[in-house]
């Protein structure tokens, strides 16, 4: 199992980004408020779907919609190759209830904390 660990922004200048190439089970830890930031990248020849699920999460209600499920995960969709996909962590967060799971086997994930 892959565990990204989290590159801190804080203090001035540049840092080193700690990359981690997810597998078939990838797990991060989600800190509610914090503006943790996701981003995932396809270095491969293909396209990846890749879906961020919080074990715990079930059924939120949503003013003016009602009940929303999000017991399947959030869904990032198929990446291209080649391409990156950027995700505020925070406008997600009813999706990262509990432990967190990342499918995407071949993409690269950095995970920006505060």
């Amino acid at each position: 199992m892959a565990v990204i660990a989290p590159t801190l922004m804080t203090g001035p200048g540049q840092r080193a980004v700690v990359e981690t190439t997810l597998t078939a089970s990838n797990s991060f830890v989600y800190v509610p408020g914090a503006g943790q930031e996701l981003i995932l990248r396809n270095p491969t020849a293909g396209a990846i779907s890749c879906v961020i699920d919080g074990a715990d999460g079930t059924v939120v209600p949503v003013q003016g919609v009602g009940n929303v499920d999000v017991s399947g995960g959030y869904s990032v969709g198929s990446i291209p190759a080649g391409a990156v996909r950027y995700i505020p962590l925070d406008t997600i967060a009813a999706y990262l209830q509990g432990a967190i799971s990342i499918t995407g086997s071949g993409l690269v994930a950095i995970l920006m904390s505060k």
